[in-house]
């Protein structure tokens, strides 16, 4: 999805989408407020179901590399492959030589008023479907006059509460070949 496709989801729900006009709406504060909002949605959910990454790198024992080193918008790392290594805090240090494979939890590339309408998200399509609802809050919670803001963020978080998080369900394999699936 598009950032132009998730600002015509978010307009057409508060009813304030106008196709003709430039920012997609006639409301010039909503226009104002919407890439910083898309923003701060998307950062939330991607703490939420993460987005996962890896990169391979050629190591050499003794070698110490800071997380960011791997990728500058790493949020968290899962595991290293194909190397002994040690860690702390946010320090790897390598004891042999060969190639690392690092598995990750990344943020997504950051939205703010220069971004361009045809950047894609990098979050899942199960989390896309459920942003427009928190992006419709909080543009719409300061407006007292009223309750959209409230019935919005209610079902932003009622499918926060559905979203399954995980990525695969896992399964294990006993004597005899009988699978076991982990839900």
């Amino acid at each position: 999805m598009t950032l132009e496709e998730m600002k015509q989801k978010v307009y057409a729900m508060i009813e304030e989408y106008n196709d003709e006009a430039d920012d997609l709406t006639d409301d010039e504060d909503l226009a104002a407020k919407m890439n910083g909002v898309i923003n701060q949605i998307q950062n939330e959910l991607s703490r939420i179901k993460k987005i996962t990454a890896n990169k391979s790198m050629e190591v050499t024992e003794g070698e110490e590399i800071n997380l960011t080193d791997i990728d500058k918008n790493i949020y968290q790392l899962y595991g290293i492959r194909g190397v002994d290594y040690d860690t702390m805090l946010n320090t790897i240090t390598f004891n042999e030589d060969g190639t690392a494979r690092f598995y990750y939890c990344k943020y997504p590339t950051q939205i703010d008023s220069e971004t361009e309408d045809d950047y894609v998200f990098e979050l899942s399509r199960d989390v896309l479907e459920i942003m427009p609802y928190g992006v419709a809050a909080d543009l719409l919670k300061s407006d007292v006059s009223s309750q959209y803001g409230s019935v919005y963020a209610a079902r932003y978080q009622q499918l926060l509460n559905e979203l399954d998080v995980r990525y695969n369900l896992g399964s294990y394999t006993l004597s005899e070949g009988i699978e076991v699936w982990v839900h």
